[in-house]
């Protein structure tokens, strides 16, 4: 089965939208969309997750829906990324309190490797964990960040 990758358009870049008839494999950073060939066709659950991101970049939507495709992954990683959907939009957890929820408190820095890992971004909103201190890293670069929690408008961003 032939994957293909649409492109969606942001304040802060392409992103990129990679799946096929059976979900999406993965949502690609604007930095990770140079240079990609963009498909001129794709199934519908690929137009459907980037018509969602429209959405979501425009302040229509909130949560989404999309099939994902399964991917190799660890439990903990598993774990950190079903935790992370409990994320509601607008809010943010540090990470500490992440690795809290999912029963093990001293995993704080392994926390933030499995959200680096997570193959999902936006959809699986790893943007929401920040730091004690501040924002903390994220795959996509700090003003990908700042930027995600200003549309979200959570306030943490305008004072990092």
């Amino acid at each position: 089965m032939e994957v293909s990758l649409l492109a969606v358009a942001s304040p802060v870049g392409r992103w990129g939208v990679l799946g096929d008839d059976h979900g999406v494999h993965r949502i690609l950073m604007p930095h990770e969309m140079v240079g990609r060939r963009i498909s001129r066709m794709a199934p519908p659950r690929v137009i459907e997750t980037a018509n969602e991101l429209v959405d979501y970049f425009a302040s229509k939507r909130r949560q989404f829906t999309p099939t994902r495709v399964t991917t190799a992954a660890t439990a903990f990683q598993m774990d950190c990324w079903r935790a992370l959907e409990a994320i509601p939009y607008g809010q943010v957890v540090t990470y500490a309190d992440l690795a809290a929820s999912i029963g093990r408190p001293r995993a704080a820095r392994a926390v933030g490797n499995a959200n680096h890992a997570n193959p999902w971004p936006l959809l699986v909103p790893c943007h929401r964990v920040v730091a004690a201190t501040g924002l903390g890293g994220y795959g996509g670069g700090i003003d990908v960040k700042e930027f995600l929690l200003t549309l979200e408008h959570n306030s943490i961003a305008a004072h990092a």
